[in-house]
């Protein structure tokens, strides 16, 4: 199972990444080398939302549509739905 998660960054920023295991992945963003070096910069960041795949081809085309398709305004609605749904 792969998954689409999005950050939020201490500065307000958004970013998002796909992988197997989301948990961990927020733990190397927030304290290790690991992290993305966008988020190392602007650490503490926090799990504001998720979306799981099958695959990794589904993850990708998803991240590919969130990070270059949607304005800044669409990933809020995005977050904001997906914690009414919650």
């Amino acid at each position: 199972m792969y998954y689409v998660y999005m950050l939020e960054c201490a500065d307000g920023t958004l970013y998002t990444g796909i992988a197997t295991d989301v948990k961990r992945r927020v733990e190397e963003h927030n304290h290790s080398d690991k992290g993305a070096k966008y988020t190392r910069s602007r650490r503490p960041v926090k799990l504001v939302y998720q979306e799981a795949f099958e695959d990794r081809s589904g993850a990708s085309k998803r991240e590919y549509h969130i990070k270059k398709k949607m304005c800044r305004e669409e990933k809020l609605q995005l977050v904001q739905n997906h914690i009414n749904m919650v």
